[in-house]
């Protein structure tokens, strides 16, 4: 096929891709995780592929989650016909997979429509590229889980968890497929990196094969329009790990022209739990000098398993009649809240212009009845609305009873992003109420150690108030993880791990004691 050709069929699968894509709600493609990769991209990926080949070697091409051909495509643009050997792909969806057959009908491509997870595995693949389907592990059934499990465990020697995506068991499983120094570029989500599932994709990437390079994505530069996800391309070549090897680290622009670039050791990356560290920041040892959870225990903040219903304002309180004994102030979204300091009036309550209460009634719903019969109206109507049948819900002694927990003195977002107007991610404030929060923040209670400063020195809270907030912003995005579009998260570990030398400067670093909250 002459280049021109090649460029035609290209121009022809892109239409036919916004076709077959609008014949389907983003619902429908969320749930099979059917997100197609970027002609641009592919060709990126397909021309970086042809650096990590031997010179003009015969290739064995396969991707596993095919669509309509994006790889294939940019496979025949970037590579003469006479070096493709096979070319193979497999599509579970056939709203893909047979319009993708009929575009590809003059048979160089062999197209299968077949759920890849469940073939028999042909060790003759030396170039598999593939974006796998993103499918959380929330819409695999049990059984599901138990089978990709077994056949992932029998293909790589990868045990990986229930909470894996099923992106994972792609990877896992492709091992089989591939030949002895075959290449396998990887187009998946960065948070395999950083999340705790994700350890036995790391262990097995640097233990199984020699892995090569990661390349990620700058978080801003969403590579996928209907994905919220940061993305990265994992290279490897299937042969075992020489010794004390190198893995190339790279961020931002593109895979042959990368904005950041870092060298680091397979011995650093086993003892590093997060990879997205890299390359911006080099290895990290724990500060001899003490991090966050020295000094704070730090918990997120209530999930009340349906905010609008259990939260409510003061004018509905109002309105409706409802005891204010049984609701207690809890703070509103990080967004209504513009400063970094919460005043309180003499009850405790926040001084701000919005002001939310959380139900906080322990009672049996007889004892309400009697007592609170506006109330237990209102309970009524949660039960019309199938809450206590909620996951939260019907997991506690009493349906509408939350969890208890006091006000934290200091409280952090929860989520925040790397380009915001103040470049600081995520806030801390200083809460003088005796409002609590919900999970949309991270709750920090002082250690015991801690408390013990500040009865002796009262004033002392405010002056760490102010050290949190001059940490550096790049310190906790290093800790944190990241998604698409520059949205960054942290989880209380995470926090819990920022160093804070000018802390400890002011207070000794406290033994390892906590208060339970």
């Amino acid at each position: 096929m002459t280049c021109a050709s090649s460029l035609d069929r290209a121009h022809e699968r892109l239409a036919l891709q916004a076709r077959l894509d609008a014949a389907k709600t983003q619902a429908e493609r969320n749930r099979l995780g059917q997100f197609a990769t970027p002609d641009a991209l592919a060709q990126d990926i397909l021309d970086y592929a042809n650096t990590l080949l031997p010179d003009n070697a015969p290739i064995r091409f396969l991707d596993p989650a095919i669509g309509t051909g994006a790889f294939y495509a940019a496979l025949r643009n970037g590579y003469p016909a006479s070096r493709i050997q096979t070319a193979r792909g497999y599509e579970i969806d056939p709203h893909y997979g047979n319009p993708a057959t009929t575009l590809w009908r003059d048979g160089r491509l062999d197209l299968r429509i077949a759920d890849f997870t469940n073939q028999t595995p042909e060790a003759a693949f030396n170039l598999l590229i593939c974006n796998p389907p993103y499918v959380r592990h929330h819409h695999l059934s049990r059984e599901q889980k138990a089978r990709l499990q077994q056949t992932s465990l029998a293909a790589s020697g990868v045990q990986l968890s229930g909470l894996s995506g099923l992106y994972c068991h792609f990877l896992a499983q492709s091992h089989a497929w591939m030949s002895e120094g075959g290449i396998a570029g990887w187009l998946i989500p960065s948070e395999f990196m950083d999340v705790n599932y994700g350890q036995a994709i790391k262990r097995y990437l640097l233990e199984r094969v020699t892995l090569l390079h990661i390349h990620r994505f700058d978080p801003a530069d969403v590579q996928f329009a209907d994905a919220l996800v940061s993305s990265a391309v994992v290279w490897f070549r299937k042969s075992p790990p020489p010794q004390h090897h190198q893995v190339m680290f790279t961020f931002g622009g593109t895979l042959a022209e990368p904005t950041q670039c870092r060298h680091v050791c397979v011995s650093t990356l086993a003892k590093e739990s997060k990879w997205t560290r890299f390359p911006v920041a080099a290895e990290r040892t724990r500060p001899a000098d003490g991090v966050v959870s020295d000094f704070f225990t730090i918990k997120r903040g209530i999930a009340t398993g349906d905010n609008d219903f259990f939260i409510l304002d003061e004018d509905t309180l109002t309105k409706r009649d409802l005891p204010k004994d049984v609701f207690r102030p809890i703070l509103p979204s990080p967004r209504h809240i513009k400063a970094n300091e919460i005043i309180a009036d003499t009850n405790g309550i926040p001084l701000l212009d919005k002001r939310l209460f959380l139900l906080d009634a322990d009672l049996p719903e007889e004892h309400i009845s009697q007592r609170y019969p506006t109330l237990h109206r209102y309970l009524q109507e949660g039960r019309e609305q199938g809450l206590p049948e909620r996951y939260l819900c019907r997991h506690r002694k009493r349906w509408y009873a939350q969890e208890k927990r006091a006000a934290a003195p200091i409280v952090c977002t929860y989520l925040g992003r790397s380009d915001s107007k103040d470049k600081r991610p995520f806030r801390f404030i200083l809460n003088h109420s005796s409002a609590t929060v919900a999970n949309v923040w991270l709750a920090m209670y002082p250690t015991l150690a801690m408390q013990q400063a500040m009865q002796i020195k009262p004033d002392i809270l405010r002056q760490v108030w102010q050290i949190l907030n001059s940490i550096n912003p790049e310190q906790l995005l290093g800790e944190g993880r990241v998604y698409g579009g520059g949205l960054h998260k942290l989880e209380p570990k995470e926090l819990g791990n920022v160093p804070v030398p000018d802390l400890v400067q002011m207070l000794p670093l406290p033994e390892q004691a906590e208060l339970a909250f």
